[in-house]
């Protein structure tokens, strides 16, 4: 599984951006697809997942509930993640993640990582 992000950049506090994940390799190796961001100095942690064996199958961080947006063209073998209202503090390096099964949107349960893009609000 290769996972590719792309998006990032520089914004303002408000701001939008959206983030995209292409995806490639065994289908079955990235029933769930997920959003994480680590800021300096911070620990990796999960933003927004969907699918396999999320409860409703999708999930979201509180601190991006009713900003972010996370969804999937599968057409297209990519994920998303739309992100609207963008505060400092949502400045960080995001990764797409991809696992077969997740049961929680923690770094444990994923095995497959993009190399990040960087997102920074001010």
């Amino acid at each position: 599984v290769q996972l590719v992000e792309s998006g990032g950049g520089s914004v303002h506090t408000g701001g939008s951006l959206r983030l995209s994940c292409a995806a490639s390799g065994y289908t079955y190796s990235r029933r769930c697809m997920a959003w994480f961001r680590q800021a300096p100095g911070k620990e990796r942690e999960g933003v927004a997942g969907l699918g396999g064996g999320l409860g409703g199958n999708i999930y979201y961080a509180d601190s991006v509930k009713g900003r972010f947006t996370i969804s999937q063209d599968n057409a297209k073998n990519t994920l998303y993640l739309q992100m609207d209202s963008l505060k400092p503090e949502d400045t960080a390096m995001y990764y797409c993640a991809a696992a077969p099964w997740c049961g929680t949107v923690v770094t444990s349960s994923f095995a497959y990582w993009g190399q990040g893009t960087q997102v920074t609000v001010s």
